[in-house]
């Protein structure tokens, strides 16, 4: 996504100038001259899992609320246990804090001089540590000035609404052969570790690496990674004995689930852990997979073989590829899937235990309720935000959703 360069059908790889946009995120695709299609919606298009309604009323009681506006923002978070602070992420190179409402005139963390921005670059999401409380720990993803993805932890000051830049610490370090598919989520999970998103590299039909870089056990790109990000024994970060790929010979022990795309946004599930992602898709399908808590672990998600269900590379083998539980097409002005979250907020019953995803061109908050293997329910909201680039949570549950344009909100009770 970006500075006017990346319009969203480079999600897809056609650049673009997009003047309509400021930025456009690490949602982007493909670049390198592929198209998309753009024909119009129907239901159950390319064996999706769930039938998309042509129109479904708003969900019942649920609103949109503004909390405020920002540059560029593209993620929300709070640390646990906190109920009066939200951190907003902008793209720019700055964290926000908002608390009891009203956004700090501070930043809580600015490293504007240490990235590159936009298109899909930039600072990209934070992830406070299970113990922040104690520690202070918090870690964030962005691209450099070379375009490379870091990882870096940070400390909080002895002030709540204030880091110590000087704290930073290098965790990891990828270098992106292409400017677009970053990935960009950095995410704790049930289990208190570390998820890391990375996308296939960038360029068309996942082009670097044999047989690209989503089925090779030997790149950490194109996967989800799993890691304890505190040093241990003079090393960065350790990896867990469990991890799937652990002592396999010519594979990356970090990695904890393959075959990606850009997997942009994925979540946990708060009450139960299980993970959803939202894959970014290439020329027609984007995608959404799902496993119980645990059952993502080793798990082939089939990229470049497989473009959601459709075959991409019909001579290619996946092995034990597994199919996402909903896809839906580039029709309609679709053109890249911002992944979400499934809601755990009381105070909006007709969507506890639901997903709540959307699609950054279109900006329509979409919901389905996602299962082992397949979803039901998937319809519209009856809401929208434009330029939708990210979902969040805070402390309490609450669910944000980001718009390029500057606006964050809160989905709030009628």
């Amino acid at each position: 996504m970006g500075a006017g360069v990346c319009h969203p059908d480079a999600m897809h790889g056609r650049w673009l100038l997009f003047l309509a946009a400021p930025a456009l995120l690490a949602a982007c695709g493909a670049g390198g001259g592929e198209r998309h299609s753009s024909a119009a919606p129907s239901p159950g298009a390319q064996a999706t899992s769930s039938t998309r309604a042509q129109a479904a009323p708003a969900a019942r009681g649920v609103k949109l609320t503004r909390i405020g506006s920002f540059d560029q923002p593209v993620y929300v978070a709070a640390p646990p246990g906190d109920t009066h602070r939200v951190f907003v992420v902008e793209q720019s190179g700055k964290i926000r804090v908002v608390r009891d409402g009203r956004k700090r005139s501070t930043p809580f963390l600015d490293i504007h001089d240490r990235i590159s921005c936009c298109g899909e670059r930039g600072l990209l999401s934070m992830a406070f540590a299970p113990d922040y409380a104690r520690s202070r720990r918090f870690y964030v993803d962005y691209t450099d000035r070379s375009g490379d993805t870091h990882v870096v932890e940070f400390r909080r000051s002895g002030s709540r609404d204030r880091a110590l830049k000087t704290s930073a610490r290098t965790v990891l370090v990828q270098q992106q052969p292409e400017p677009n598919h970053n990935g960009g989520l950095v995410l704790f999970g049930p289990d208190g570790l570390l998820y890391i998103g990375l996308g296939d590299g960038g360029g068309a039909n996942d082009q670097h690496g044999s047989p690209g870089n989503g089925q090779s056990l030997g790149t950490v790109l194109g996967k989800i990674l799993r890691i304890d990000p505190r040093a241990s024994s003079g090393r960065a970060y350790s990896i867990p004995a469990d991890n799937p790929f652990v002592g396999r010979s010519g594979a990356r022990g970090e990695i904890y689930a393959y075959g990606l795309r850009n997997p942009w946004r994925f979540s946990f599930d708060r009450t139960t852990g299980d993970l959803t992602i939202g894959d970014v898709g290439q020329n027609q399908i984007e995608e959404v997979d799902f496993a119980r808590r645990g059952r993502a672990r080793g798990v082939n998600y089939g990229w470049r073989v497989f473009e959601g269900r459709r075959p991409n590379f019909p001579d290619e083998r996946a092995s034990g590829a597994v199919a996402p539980v909903l896809t839906y097409t580039l029709d309609g002005g679709n053109c890249s899937i911002t992944g979400g979250v499934i809601v755990r907020d009381r105070a909006l019953p007709s969507l506890v235990g639901r997903y709540v995803y959307g699609d950054y061109c279109v900006g329509k908050l979409r919901t389905a309720r996602l299962g082992a293997g397949s979803a039901t329910g998937d319809r519209s909201l009856g809401l929208a935000v434009s330029q939708l680039s990210s979902f969040g949570e805070d402390a309490r549950g609450h669910v944000y959703a980001t718009s390029l344009d500057g606006p964050v909100y809160r989905l709030t009770a009628r």
